[in-house]
């Protein structure tokens, strides 16, 4: 999916974070890491890691039975299968110790899901000689930025939730259920070639903003309800996101007068994510705004976080970079943000790339209350 070029760039990107780090190898574990750096990755069934050298050349080690697929998908050809009777813990050390690394500073992600307070103290009781240098946030952090092919395969993603979110508008009828909703944008994303059929939040909206992380359940849509969609599409394992309003029948004055109200707000944000701006300027245009005119009585989410790299972790969202009125720190060129706004049963997102003079929209829905 990616070229030798972008390795490299991510390559030095990591070895550089070694360099400041003090370490002469880098061990990594966390799914979305080993996907970005190696271009692949796999379940923790069994324990598995691969290794960065600050010199010299990476290698994996992981079960005997994914050597196969790593060797096809991963620009890594050192690859170490371990047979499952033996403790995988024990052959990652035992990799580390063949390759010359037995004595080394090797840095980890201490945020790395993978890597448990069991794992931990196992690998020191294996590599006593060894001295593991904690890098707090490593994965998030190197894949703040994206390049630009990192950004055409979020694009891609983008253009199947533009596809899903049309058609689920379009068949918009009295009796629509939410599992309709949902079928539908799973038949989208595994036609336009998505990694699967997954959707996303697919519920019926009530309240204020309450329904975004409502429970998926069997609901029937009649004249005057807000479906509220929000889509996930993956590509690849990057992921775009997206939510609209859908409505059957008409929406009222008040109704459609909110939704422009959020869209305009939403839309000087996206106008405001240029580099070198901070997060938190950002974050108010919409949060203050929202509460200003009087469309919430108080504004407790963050109103947009990272997106990019999904693989399998137990978050669903990366909140790693996220828009807040304390985020004191500045957007870059290359980052990917999910921005989303919501108020009076209305929910209204994008994927937002900052550009060299403002965001750009990857998501291209038109933003208004979708109906049939």
């Amino acid at each position: 999916m990616f070229s030798r070029a972008d390795y490299d760039r991510r390559i030095a990107l990591a070895r550089n974070a070694m360099a400041s780090a003090g370490v002469d190898l880098l061990l990594v574990d966390s799914g979305e890491l080993l996907a970005w750096l190696t271009g692949y990755t796999v379940s923790e069934t069994m324990y598995r890691a691969a290794f960065l050298p600050r010199d010299g050349n990476a290698w994996f080690c992981l079960r005997a039975l994914d050597e196969a697929p790593c060797r096809e998908k991963s620009w890594i050809t050192d690859v170490v299968g371990f047979a499952d009777t033996k403790e995988a813990r024990v052959a990652v050390a035992d990799s580390i110790r063949d390759h010359g690394f037995a004595g080394a500073a090797i840095g980890f992600d201490s945020n790395s899901y993978s890597m448990s307070a069991a794992t931990y103290l196992r690998l020191t009781q294996l590599l006593p000689e060894a001295r593991l240098v904690a890098i707090p946030g490593l994965s998030d952090s190197l894949r703040w930025v994206k390049s630009s092919e990192e950004i055409a395969v979020l694009r891609q993603a983008s253009q199947i939730a533009d596809k899903a979110m049309a058609a689920i508008a379009s068949n918009a009828r009295p009796g629509m259920t939410t599992r309709d909703a949902a079928a539908i944008a799973s038949g989208v994303f595994l036609r336009e070639g998505a990694d699967t059929g997954e959707v996303g939040p697919v519920v019926k909206a009530s309240g204020s903003h309450e329904f975004l992380h409502g429970v998926f359940k069997t609901e029937a849509i009649e004249d005057g309800d807000i479906l509220h969609v929000e889509l996930i599409p993956r590509v690849g394992n990057y992921g775009a996101r997206m939510m609209r309003p859908v409505m059957v029948g008409t929406p009222s004055a008040d109704l459609e007068n909110a939704a422009r109200q959020l869209v305009a707000l939403q839309d000087r944000q996206i106008a405001a994510m240029k580099p070198g701006t901070l997060a938190r300027d950002v974050d108010a245009i919409l949060r203050q705004g929202v509460l200003d005119a009087g469309l919430r009585p108080a504004y407790e989410n963050v109103t947009a976080y990272t997106l990019g790299l999904y693989t399998r972790t137990p978050r669903t969202s990366d909140f790693s970079r996220v828009f807040l009125p304390d985020a004191d720190w500045p957007l870059e060129e290359g980052m990917v943000f999910h921005l989303y706004a919501t108020a009076q049963g209305l929910g209204f997102s994008e994927t937002v790339a900052v550009g060299p003079d403002g965001g750009v929209r990857l998501t291209e829905t038109p933003r208004q209350i979708l109906t049939a």
